[in-house]
């Protein structure tokens, strides 16, 4: 996996990791999207998608506790090999959000892996996600969504161990701003 660089953005719900995401990928750097695994099981399933995001919340940790914590980093690692093996250098991880997940793309792309955590202030992200289209959550939603994902899913840990963190308390511009400054740092 020689000049291979993986870049995994990680961070809260609403914290901002799509719009770092979308960022990169106008770049024309394709990405491996962990809920999408979660998304086409469910689908394989017949499991319907609700719009409040309970059915895929259930199904992100029935899944993990039935076929272990490291279900979704395994589809996520396949993905991320046959793009490698059709010749992609750059790839970005978008959703990383479990320690379990965390160690074993560490474990798996020693040498070539970058984490990114996206952070706001707590009020703004509560703002954001509220005003959010299609996947708003009131306060409370959110707050139970926090819980869930950091007692559950273990997702503090990579948050805390990233390498680099964008704080998104300002304008896009900023973050993508941000985004360009450890790209060059890294050479991406």
């Amino acid at each position: 996996m020689e000049n291979v660089k993986i870049l995994a953005i990680v961070g809260m719900s609403g914290s901002g990791k799509s719009v770092v995401v979308d960022y990169l990928t106008s770049k024309g750097y394709p990405k491996v999207y962990f809920g999408g695994m979660i998304y086409k099981e469910m689908e394989k399933r017949g499991i319907e998608r609700t719009e409040d995001g309970e059915s895929e919340k259930q199904f992100r940790e029935q899944i993990r506790e039935q076929e272990g914590k490291d279900w979704v980093v395994r589809q996520v690692i396949a993905e991320t090999k046959d793009l490698i093996s059709a010749g992609q250098k750059r790839i970005v991880l978008d959703g990383v959000y479990s320690w379990t997940e965390y160690l074993t793309l560490k474990h798996e792309f020693p040498k070539c892996l970058t984490f990114i955590a996206v952070v706001v202030d707590k009020h703004l992200r509560y703002e954001r996600v509220a005003k959010r289209p299609g996947r708003s959550f009131d306060a409370k939603a959110i707050r139970e969504r926090d819980r869930s994902e950091i007692e559950n899913l273990e997702k503090g840990g990579p948050i805390v161990a990233s390498d680099y963190y964008i704080l998104n308390n300002g304008t896009i511009e900023d973050v993508n701003n941000r985004v360009d400054e450890i790209l060059k740092e890294i050479e991406f």
